[in-house]
């Protein structure tokens, strides 16, 4: 077989596939915003008692 007619690889394009819908920066999640600790434990016991409810 002839390599030299079958051309290199084509370099990747340094950019993602598609954007995340919740991706750092945008409008549902701003650079810099922290959630306080107190929203994420309710949210952890919530979740806790939804599993152990069934």
């Amino acid at each position: 077989m002839d390599y030299s007619k079958s051309g290199g690889a084509r370099p990747g394009k340094n950019a993602p596939r598609h954007s995340e819908h919740n991706a750092k920066g945008s409008t549902k999640n701003p650079f810099g915003a922290q959630t306080k600790k107190a929203e994420l434990l309710a949210r952890m016991k919530a979740a806790a008692e939804a599993k152990k409810q069934g």
